[in-house]
């Protein structure tokens, strides 16, 4: 059996170290542990966190997801185009990327026809806006890799590409992305199981649960109530049913 737990949830409850101190104590005994940490990119948190987790879980591998790190990528895509934009705008020329916000920053399956004929017709431009978005979408190739090994040369092949590309926006991601190369391979090495989508399933199971029961007065019954909500433990045999 493998239990996770993530990072962000023990965060939404404010209970990051206790979580951390009181998961294992319930544990069975051939129950194997695996903390899944998905954190983004704030330094103060990230630093807290990892603290913990290396702390009273030595062997918890974190992961910081892939959510996250698309939209870095995706942020600095459109401060270039905001930039371009205003930038064309005040010297008088042609606002071709007007409208165009969505154009780069959606899946190229999810453009409307509208909007592909926009983006057409902008890749046509030598804009920094457009190199950008290549290398944006470029970037997407990294979550195909099965093996850790090829996305580690993928991930540094492209980060070298982009320090070449004298996007300063760009090149700060690349920056970020190469002080995070280690948690950023876990991803792969817990074999692509874990995603933003399930942390944030389990976040929102754990709100919901403290929400109707309108909190709690101690830890120990939240941390019970989570572990039926979240775990789906048996309830007792004389709980009252309404239905």
């Amino acid at each position: 059996m493998h239990l996770q737990v993530t990072a962000q949830s023990c965060t939404a409850l404010n209970y990051d170290e206790q979580i951390v101190l009181l998961t294992p104590s319930l544990l069975a005994p051939r129950t194997f542990l695996r903390i899944i940490g998905s954190s983004p990119f704030t330094p103060e948190w990230r630093a807290h966190h990892l603290g913990v987790i290396r702390e009273k879980c030595s062997q918890a591998l974190n992961i910081l997801d892939r959510f996250h790190i698309v939209a870095k990528v995706n942020d600095a895509l459109d401060d270039i185009r905001a930039a371009e934009a205003r930038r064309m705008k005040a010297d008088g020329y042609e606002p071709v990327l007007a409208k165009s916000r969505w154009c780069l920053l959606k899946r190229p399956s999810n453009l409307t026809a509208i909007q592909k004929v926009k983006l057409k017709d902008l890749v046509r431009y030598n804009l920094q806006s457009v190199r950008a978005y290549l290398l944006k979408e470029d970037f997407q190739q990294l979550w195909k890799y099965e093996s850790t090994v090829w996305a580690a040369k993928f991930l540094d092949q492209w980060c070298r590409q982009v320090m070449r590309s004298r996007i300063e926006p760009m090149k700060k991601v690349a920056r970020t992305l190469r002080a995070h190369r280690q948690l950023i391979l876990n991803y792969f090495r817990a074999r692509k199981e874990f995603s933003s989508g399930v942390i944030e399933g389990l976040n929102n199971k754990a709100k919901v649960t403290m929400r109707k029961s309108y909190g709690f007065r101690t830890f120990r019954v939240t941390e019970l109530a989570l572990y039926h909500s979240l775990g789906k433990l048996p309830e007792p045999e004389l709980t009252h049913r309404f239905f």
